[in-house]
């Protein structure tokens, strides 16, 4: 029990540092190597998420490596991957999504457009797949969600037509590319064979970014790079490792905790304010997923007690 929730905290995490780093890279508002900040930094979406994509290819690939060499050494029988072209396909679809939707919107419109997304993927999903609510897993995803919008809230402005659109796709992709994890039994190797059957997409935005011209800062590479292999990545496989431990539900509320830790984030790297507006909204979502993820549980050994 304790293993699995250091996995799903290192995993949101990682989602959480993703967001971070795509709206860094792009604005080129970092300090990496310098004290300067300023759009001689930054970066354009397409680079982003083909530099991101592909040092996830890289970092998967010796990870498998290593795994195939330590189970050669202890005799284990070797796994086969689950990896799909449809998974590799949502992975593509929501990282570009993602990066071109940040381009025209803020990070808290961002997140609350991409987070909602998700969550009512997931849960419509569950849903048609008969998965029944309890009264208070409603009330838990109600307060949850309450939580996440009384944090962006404040800073929420207009977004623009076009980065809804994109972030709520980035949404979507991202939810079907969770449920499509949630059986996974080698999640190592199943992440691995989704980032690298994105190379079709991968080769097209190349072919992109030779014809528009390549202009890629250190800074913006760097991010790019350190999203790819570590947030990315190895975080995906952490997420991947955990979903079969979770509901439909529990995953998508679980999600919404992102935006608090990428707060923390800003407060811990940026210098930002501890506000109460953080404080509360934080104990509105994380109260939310504990009725989530306990109240099922709860009812559940009522009714075998009972019985």
């Amino acid at each position: 029990m304790l293993r699995t929730l250091l996995l799903t905290l290192l995993s949101l995490m990682a989602l959480s540092a993703n967001s971070v780093l795509c709206r860094l890279a792009l604005t080129g508002t970092t300090n990496i190597g310098s004290t300067e900040t300023g759009g001689s930094t930054g970066i354009d979406p397409v680079s982003f998420t083909l530099l991101r994509l592909g040092a996830g290819i890289v970092m998967l690939w010796l990870l498998v490596m290593a795994l195939r060499f330590k189970n050669a050494k202890t005799q284990t029988t070797k796994a086969q991957s689950g990896g799909s072209y449809k998974a590799a396909f949502m992975l593509f679809l929501y990282a570009f999504s993602f990066s071109v939707a940040y381009l025209d919107l803020e990070t808290g419109a961002g997140a609350l457009i991409l987070f909602g997304a998700v969550q009512l993927t997931m849960i419509l999903a569950g849903w048609l797949q008969g998965h029944k609510l309890y009264p208070i897993e409603w009330l838990g995803v109600g307060l949850a969600f309450a939580g996440f919008v009384y944090l962006v809230l404040p800073g929420f402005s207009t977004p623009s037509f076009s980065g809804f659109i994109l972030m709520t796709v980035s949404g979507i992709a991202w939810g079907f590319y969770t449920l499509m994890g949630r059986g996974s039994k080698t999640p190592a190797l199943d992440t691995a064979k989704n980032f690298l059957l994105t190379w079709p997409w991968l080769l097209l935005l190349l072919v992109w970014l030779f014809v528009q011209g390549i202009d890629w800062s250190q800074d913006g590479v760097l991010l790019a790079l350190l999203s790819g292999a570590i947030t990315s990545g190895l975080g995906y496989v952490i997420w991947y490792a955990t979903l079969p431990f979770y509901t439909s539900t529990q995953a998508a509320v679980l999600q919404l905790l992102v935006p608090v830790i990428a707060s923390l984030g800003g407060v811990a790297f940026v210098s930002e304010p501890i506000t109460m507006t953080l404080i509360i909204a934080s104990l509105m979502i994380l109260g939310g997923i504990f009725l989530v993820i306990v109240g099922r549980w709860y009812l559940l050994r009522l009714r075998k007690v009972s019985t």
